[in-house]
């Protein structure tokens, strides 16, 4: 990895892929060796030193235990860039105070000025130092194409680390607030620590207040037995993360920088082995954040269940990212209708959310088509109404699967692949002349490298396949194995 000027630019970071691709995309070099990633000396210094106050200084009161949460998580975050947490306070102090107001008046007129406040201030924040520049840039390029030259200034803006993940979180709080479905809390310690809770901060998942803000509200106590299994799926994360994205990663990088001179069968597995990078980054990180949720006494949403052996697009989409597909079920897909009306209304809110999606992930047409790919993939369920079949697990009565199951997994993985490459490649064009090469019939090509890599992945998958039942692998605990 080269080195940055961290100065010039803060990048949201979800997976180490994101970083990467926004350093490529805006001709950046990075450094990441004094970052707090998951897999840094500098974070387990600083979970051991957290660990050590958290369970022996700090373990007799609960406003003790938030404080020092809250305290350790703003230390976290400020490790990026101290300016941040500007950012970071804003939003959870903006919501913790409108949530209060919301709850206090009866007015439906004024309840809803309340919460289109909170949608203005924190979609205002995401959007500004997400999408602005992109904007501006795209409007210089239409106008140009009429022979018209604007001058619009660009803004040499940070983007803020996990702005589109805490921007989500504490939005759903005041949504909830609003709808009645949830209390406001009047303790500010509380609610800036369930924003700012480091194990989930950066990477997610995107968490509800109905679940971890309440976990808030009583005295942690050590328990070994809970300690144990977070241990486990933290160390499962690591491999995910160190074993199977970091060394896909570097293939994948080669693969689509040479893409224009490779045969068809190394670019397909240049797309499987990004699919599997991504999956090893961000599930594997979500893992490690469970996991040390948990060693902490806190337990947060399962963020993936085992997607590449969905049977459809519908179900990989339930499996995937969980926190996230669901939020926008929640918050966007179900106030514009959900599945009420017609199969066209349920179609046009499909599109919308995927789009979004697709947007949420970044400032790049690459993202809208990918997510306009996936609402293709799923619309031919809804027509056919199959898009809420395959709700039990797969082969749930048996060791191996079926033909037919295999067949509809194989499907569903293909056309996951090909969506992934539109998701990784810099440009539109990029993705179109990678998908044209994985179609050619260039049988005279010869390429011989890189197909050791799919040993550790047949190993994640085996060993996913036997714990299909679970929450993740625990190796240690096979009182209730699956085969």
């Amino acid at each position: 990895m080269k080195g940055c000027r961290s100065s010039l630019i803060g990048i949201e970071i979800s997976t180490d892929y994101e970083l990467i691709k926004h350093c490529v995309e805006t001709n950046l070099f990075y450094q990441v060796p004094l970052k707090m990633l998951f897999n840094s000396f500098v974070f387990f210094v600083f979970v051991a030193c957290f660990w050590v106050l958290f369970w022996f200084v700090f373990n007799k009161k609960l406003w003790q235990q938030n404080l020092l949460l809250l305290v350790a998580s703003y230390v976290f975050y400020g490790w990026w860039d101290y300016r941040f947490l500007s950012l970071l306070a804003v939003s959870s102090a903006v919501d913790y105070l409108l949530g209060k107001r919301i709850q206090a008046t009866a007015r439906p007129s004024m309840r809803k000025l309340l919460l289109c406040c909170s949608l203005l201030v924190n979609l205002g924040m995401l959007g500004l130092f997400k999408y602005y520049n992109f904007f501006v840039s795209e409007l210089i390029l239409a106008f140009k194409s009429f022979d018209f030259e604007l001058s619009p200034r660009t803004l040499n803006i940070i983007l803020p680390v996990g702005i589109s993940f805490y921007t989500f979180q504490t939005l759903s709080y005041t949504i909830d607030v609003f709808r009645g479905k949830l209390a406001p809390t009047t303790d500010p310690i509380r609610f800036f620590a369930f924003v700012s809770f480091f194990p989930q901060l950066v990477a997610g998942p995107i968490e509800r207040a109905s679940n971890l803000l309440s976990q808030f509200d009583h005295i942690k106590k050590f328990n070994l037995e809970r300690t144990k299994r977070g241990i486990r799926q933290i160390v499962w994360g690591f491999f995910k993360k160190i074993v199977i994205a970091d060394n896909c990663g570097s293939l994948v990088d080669e693969i689509f920088t040479n893409h224009h001179s490779l045969p068809p069968h190394a670019l397909w597995l240049g797309a499987v082995y990004f699919a599997f990078q991504i999956y090893g980054d961000f599930s594997g990180y979500s893992d490690i954040a469970i996991g040390l949720s948990r060693v902490f006494g806190f337990d947060l949403m399962v963020n993936f269940r085992y997607p590449y052996f969905s049977r459809d697009i519908a179900e990989f989409w339930r499996r995937w990212h969980i926190s996230l597909s669901t939020w926008f079920r929640d918050y966007l897909y179900i106030p514009l209708g959900g599945s009420q009306g017609g199969v066209s209304s349920k179609i046009r809110n499909t599109i919308i959310v995927f789009l979004v999606s697709g947007f949420w992930h970044g400032a790049n047409w690459t993202f809208l088509v990918w997510g306009a790919l996936n609402a293709a993939f799923i619309i031919p369920l809804m027509f056919s109404g199959r898009n809420r079949h395959n709700l039990n697990e797969v082969a749930a009565d048996s060791r191996f699967p079926s033909i037919r199951e295999v067949w509809h997994m194989s499907l569903t993985f293909v056309l996951t692949c090909v969506a992934w490459v539109f998701f990784r490649s810099a440009s539109i064009g990029e993705a179109f002349t990678y998908v044209k090469g994985m179609v050619a019939l260039d049988l005279d090509a010869e390429w011989y490298g890189h197909f050791g890599m799919l040993i550790p992945i047949v190993f994640l998958l085996l060993v996913e396949w036997v714990n299909r039942k679970s929450e993740f692998p625990e190796f240690a605990s096979v009182k209730n194995p699956v085969i």
